[in-house]
């Protein structure tokens, strides 16, 4: 399943911790909440190093990024004058247009200097350490993404004592030891992010991507009804085509036949059966559930589409669909197709007993020919017999005994090979005495 790459994205909640132009210093202060000035005393953002900040900012929005980290070098060559906060706010900036910048290791060195700076407020504390929890999760540092969350939740702690930790934290987690390929930890902690986010009165949804990663942590953890269930969620919640595709898969896993195909021909009403490989699995499905003609003519559509290739697989499965729904006519061209792409004779046998199927004698002989010729049979003593039983209706007695004497040399055709040799013997003479009394 595509199930089990989980995309490691950066929350907004990164940006949460970028001071950006148009923010006022007094707005910066405010965020400073009740709690926290209860908590410590945070010095003040002056205005001054405010400006430099902010005017660094504007060029690094301007895309001028080299200008943006001079206008922070010359703040931080004052920096013995700076208190804690704006020091804090100084590598907070270095931080985020490292981010823009796409050099995370940068950014990650930047925002570890932000969280060294204190007292500094604990929102802004709160917001750098998930960011760097999320860095951390990018660059594959998996522990160090653990740590930084875990220093978020020991600060919501103190501050909110009776505070259950927040899903977007166990959800980073639950990423974290996914990667780590810890799926039992993973499913601990996704599970409880779910679950805290489904109980909720507030009508809050879980994301979707929270669904991924869990049906990924169960699949991973080999147990096929708990994926089912959160693909049920995913199929309701989210009209998309691959969860149909997939849910009708864990049917199948699960060995619930009829509840795969019922999926699988609700997803293709809403046309979500659309690749050559999705319209195989359904033709199968109905092979299997004792409809041919539908397999046969699900599998007409593709490859008149172009979404089969015309391989010996394919055709070889239609033509047997079709014989199957008794449509005999349609299904010999085209297992003579199949058997002049095939490099063994198998597909002329099975074409030799077609012919012989409608009385067709003299195709019947040809084809088997061309199947003992061709060789490497998984059952050459049938060959021999359908040979002899369309000579003996074309009336070459000797040439007929020939053959089915050869089918008795193989196991899977022996006794019925002796059954007709009896039969062609008696007729044989039958006819040999008719003939010498007509003379």
């Amino acid at each position: 399943m595509a199930m089990h790459t989980i995309l490691l994205k950066l929350a907004p909640v990164l940006m949460t911790g970028i001071l950006l132009a148009s923010v006022q210093v007094s707005a910066v202060q405010a965020e400073q909440s009740t709690v926290e000035r209860k908590t410590k005393r945070v010095p003040t953002l002056r205005s001054k190093v405010y400006d430099q900040l902010s005017r660094a900012q504007s060029l690094a929005d301007g895309g001028d990024q080299a200008a943006a980290f001079e206008v922070l070098d010359r703040v931080k060559s004052k920096a013995s004058s700076m208190n804690s906060y704006e020091q804090a706010m100084l590598y907070n900036f270095y931080g985020f247009i490292h981010y823009e910048a796409e050099n995370y290791d940068q950014a990650i060195a930047a925002f570890e200097n932000v969280v060294q700076q204190q007292p500094i407020p604990e929102t802004f504390e709160q917001a750098t350490l998930f960011s760097l929890a999320q860095l951390h999760m990018m660059r594959g540092n998996f522990d160090k993404a653990i740590t930084k969350i875990e220093q978020w939740e020991n600060i919501q702690k103190a501050l909110h004592p009776t505070k259950e930790v927040p899903a977007k934290n166990l959800v980073l987690k639950a990423q974290a030891m996914y990667q780590k390929q810890d799926y039992a930890a993973a499913s601990q902690y996704i599970n409880a992010a779910v679950t805290q986010v489904e109980s909720n009165d507030l009508g809050f949804q879980v994301d979707e991507q929270w669904y991924v990663l869990q049906r990924a942590v169960y699949f991973e953890l080999k147990q096929p009804e708990q994926v089912k269930d959160v693909l049920l969620k995913l199929v309701k919640k989210f009209e998309a085509p691959k969860y149909w595709l997939q849910l009708a898969g864990m049917y199948g896993e699960l060995g619930q036949e009829q509840k795969q195909l019922a999926i699988m021909e609700i997803a293709q009403q809403k046309s979500f059966v659309a690749t050559g490989a999705d319209m195989f699995n359904l033709a199968q499905l109905y092979y299997y559930h004792q409809m041919p003609y539908k397999a046969a003519a699900i599998m007409q559509e593709a490859l008149d589409a172009g979404k089969l290739p015309e391989d010996e697989r394919n055709l070889t499965f239609l033509a047997q669909s079709w014989n199957f729904a008794k449509e005999t006519q349609k299904a010999i061209p085209v297992m003579l197709a199949a058997a002049k792409l095939s490099a063994t004779g198998d597909l002329y046998a099975q074409l030799g007993q077609m012919y012989l199927n409608m009385d067709n004698w003299e195709q019947a002989i040809a084809a088997s020919q061309q199947a003992l010729e061709k060789g490497d049979l998984r059952n050459e003593g049938m060959s021999h017999l359908v040979m002899g039983m369309a000579q003996f209706n074309v009336g070459e007695y000797n040439q007929a005994l020939n053959q089915l004497a050869k089918a008795q040399e193989f196991n899977g055709s022996r006794s019925m090979a002796q059954q007709w040799t009896k039969y062609v013997e008696g007729e044989r003479k039958q006819y040999a005495t008719f003939v010498s009394v007509g003379s």
